[in-house]
């Protein structure tokens, strides 16, 4: 059964929190990353985002959280669902978000432009599938649904980006909702959830420079594989 709800908009600390969930004994924790590692959870995902009725106790079935993106599109259906759940809401500085998400996951998820860039992101999607499904994914839930094909429009992201935050606070009762900065620390979460602050340090994890060397290295894999299979002589497809 699902005990917290992550709201905030990715590449707001939400693989951090993951992490710090996860080390306070909340895991499993779903978060964006999931979706690569779990075919079943793909599939899953697909349904909702094609509007097919399949109950939420299904699509997280086996985590005690979830954040990030799609989750966070779903916030409203998700609190709904699970009343007794808790709201994290995770922040930072809108232009600072902006510059992050442009980076990183706006660079690896967005439509394919009429680019050299845009090629190489059409090829991976024809030699890896997941990769494309998972993209089809975040074009429709991020890009056409949350920013409404307008994120290259920093002004009109933004205003989404606040609007979604204000409206995370007003909906949800303030002994249910933390607005957490992952910058704060352990501190204020473990006081919400009513545990013990760990003796280590909060993780800060997945900057934009490090989500960079990821994207690199997973192109690296997908057509180096690519490459090898041409050299052992296999059929193309």
């Amino acid at each position: 059964m699902l005990e917290i709800i992550g709201a905030g908009f990715g590449r707001t600390g939400s693989y951090s929190l993951k992490e710090a969930l996860t080390r306070l004994g909340y895991g499993p924790c779903h978060h964006m990353t999931s979706l690569g590692e779990d075919a079943e959870l793909l599939r899953r995902w697909e349904a909702v985002v094609d509007g097919k009725p399949i109950p939420w106790d299904e699509v997280l079935a086996g985590y005690r959280a979830a954040l990030d993106w799609p989750v966070c599109a779903y916030w409203r259906e998700l609190v709904a669902a699970y009343p007794h759940a808790k709201v994290i809401l995770t922040v930072r500085p809108p232009d600072c978000w902006y510059a992050s998400m442009s980076r990183t996951l706006y660079r690896s998820s967005r439509p394919a432009p009429p680019t050299p860039e845009g090629l190489l992101m059409r090829l991976e999607d024809l030699l890896d599938s997941g990769l494309r499904r998972r993209r089809r994914i975040s074009r429709e839930v991020i890009w056409k649904g949350t920013f409404g094909g307008r994120f290259a429009d920093r002004e009109h992201a933004i205003e989404v980006f606040d609007r979604h935050n204000a409206e995370v606070r007003a909906h949800v009762p303030a002994d249910r909702l933390l607005v957490f900065d992952t910058a704060q620390g352990w501190e204020p979460l473990c006081d919400f959830l009513g545990v013990p602050v760990p003796a280590e340090d909060f993780p800060h994890l997945n900057r934009a420079a490090a989500f960079q060397d990821g994207l690199a290295r997973r192109r690296r894999r997908i057509l180096t594989g690519r490459a090898m299979v041409g050299a052992h002589g296999d059929a193309v497809r």
